[in-house]
């Protein structure tokens, strides 16, 4: 089992957007000995098959695309995808970085975008379940698309416009609430300590030092912290930490008790309950099934 992290090289650095159509000729062997990669990327994906069949799987979920179908995966997802049946597949493949297009007016939905309480991936019902949806974001993909690849004067605008248009539709479609907007957050004051968590998930995260970056007390952090993001501090950078560890649990071939300590956790009991908490599974059951692949 091969998995890496691929490099996304974006078309325009300033737009954090690469947008590519490929065409894949039928296997000429059964599909069931095709060599597909697992691999993730920071950047999230989008997906449109144009023509033939596209089968797309993650740990916990395959997915067989036809002509017009669109799947999303999210930031750091592992995944891998194969052509299916007999005919030429082609489709459109869009990564975006979501971090720039989180303005002032964006920072509402921020929390849900950024996968705190549920991956990107779970969007996908709506794909299924609202053909005007498919239609509207496979459109807009395919006008991201012819955008970046003519770079016609100012597509830079109309590229990132797109962008949003494809988030609203996503934020519109989201009939089972999701994406639920929540109290006022300023980009200004959260940015930072997402950031600093980030950089720092290795380390002690004390929440002393981060309200101090915040410029609030500790008790004051808390409670805005926990408005803003839907969850409290420590849940959050549990999460984080969890999600850091599926990651290198299939790409490092470090051991479980390296893993915890490299995303900040010394107590193993406590990793192994969080690491079930949000995965519903133990590191190996979570090993096992990468290997299958839902096959």
């Amino acid at each position: 089992m091969e998995i890496y992290k691929e490099p996304i090289h974006y078309l325009n650095p300033v737009l954090c957007i690469k947008v590519g159509q490929f065409m894949v000729q039928p296997p000429k062997r059964p599909a069931v000995h095709q060599e597909i990669r697992w691999h993730y990327h920071k950047e999230v994906e989008f997906i449109l098959v144009q023509q033939g069949v596209h089968e797309i799987y993650t740990p916990n979920r395959a997915y067989t695309l036809r002509p017009r179908d669109v799947v999303v995966i999210g930031s750091s997802q592992l995944h891998r995808g194969r052509a299916s049946g007999d005919e030429e597949l082609v489709y459109i493949v869009l990564h975006v970085d979501l971090e720039p297009y989180f303005d002032p007016a964006m920072m509402r939905y921020y929390r849900h975008f950024s996968e705190v309480h549920h991956p990107l991936e779970e969007l996908n019902y709506m794909f299924r379940e609202d053909p005007d949806v498919r239609a509207e974001v496979g459109f807009i993909i395919e006008k991201i698309h012819e955008e970046m690849t003519g770079k016609a004067k100012g597509y830079e605008i109309a590229a990132s416009m797109h962008i949003k248009h494809l988030l609203l539709t996503l934020l519109r479609g989201d009939t089972r609430g999701l994406l639920q907007a929540h109290e006022f957050v300023d980009a200004g004051v959260m940015k930072p300590i997402l950031e600093y968590v980030d950089r720092h998930l290795a380390e002690k995260l004390d929440m002393e030092t981060v309200s101090h970056i915040a410029g609030m007390s500790y008790f004051y952090f808390s409670k805005y912290f926990k408005k803003a993001m839907g969850s409290s501090f420590i849940d959050y950078v549990n999460r984080k930490r969890i999600a850091k560890a599926e990651r290198l649990l299939v790409t490092s071939g470090e051991s479980v008790n390296e893993i915890a300590r490299s995303v900040g956790i010394e107590n193993m009991a406590h990793f192994y309950e969080l690491f079930k908490r949000y995965n519903g599974c133990t590191p190996k059951q979570y090993l096992r099934k990468i290997g299958t692949g839902g096959e």
